[in-house]
């Protein structure tokens, strides 16, 4: 089974490559045409705008809520008869120290608000958030791929373990081009997508 899509795949692994191809240089854009800084960081509204700009070509629920329920192993993430109320309060959260900025990560990671694409749009909303409140974002290219799945897979229980994860790879390189890049790279990675290298889709 594939997500219903704009483009009529019908194969999930043909999907995951134009996916990954199309949203990977949606990024680049965002990076490109300065996109971010323009967006309300740290907001619903802000990652939503993220979401549609990565994935409108691709799917027709770019940027919306979902309507349903999902779930990755055994956790399942915030059940859309509270995923709208969660968003308001996540909207609410400080975020003006660095602690605060990855408690917010951390639940909108556990309201997951969309049917794809949470993780790789969540990164650059976080990092858009730590950019204008502290001047700093992650070096994602830095952060093992295995210890940052198992640090978010326990930050709903400890966020301790993510906290430090972040931290000991944040930069203040914060405009540099091949620190973006590299890291929406890694970012993808995370999810089992690198086929495409961002520098190869200029």
């Amino acid at each position: 089974m594939t997500l219903e899509n704009k483009l009529g795949l019908t194969e999930a692994a043909e999907l995951a490559r134009v996916e990954e191809k199309l949203s990977k240089a949606k990024a680049a854009l965002l990076f490109e045409q300065r996109l971010l800084d323009t967006l309300p960081a740290g907001t619903f509204a802000g990652l939503a705008a993220i979401h549609q700009f990565l994935f409108e070509d691709i799917y027709p629920f770019a940027g919306q809520i979902r309507q349903v329920n999902i779930s990755k192993g055994q956790f399942r993430f915030a059940s859309v008869l509270y995923l709208e109320d969660a968003l308001r309060r996540i909207d609410d959260m400080p975020q003006s120290s660095f602690d605060e900025i990855v408690e917010k990560y951390v639940e909108m990671n556990v309201a997951h608000p969309f049917r794809e694409g949470n993780g790789r749009s969540t990164r650059i909303w976080l990092d858009a958030m730590l950019k204008k409140e502290l001047r700093v974002v992650v070096d994602w290219s830095r952060t093992d791929r295995e210890a940052y799945l198992q640090a978010m897979e326990r930050s709903p229980v400890n966020d301790a373990e993510i906290k430090q994860l972040l931290k000991s790879s944040l930069t203040e390189q914060i405009n540099d081009r091949s620190v973006y890049m590299k890291g929406i790279d890694a970012s993808y990675h995370y999810e089992g997508y690198h086929i495409f290298r961002m520098e190869d889709l200029k």
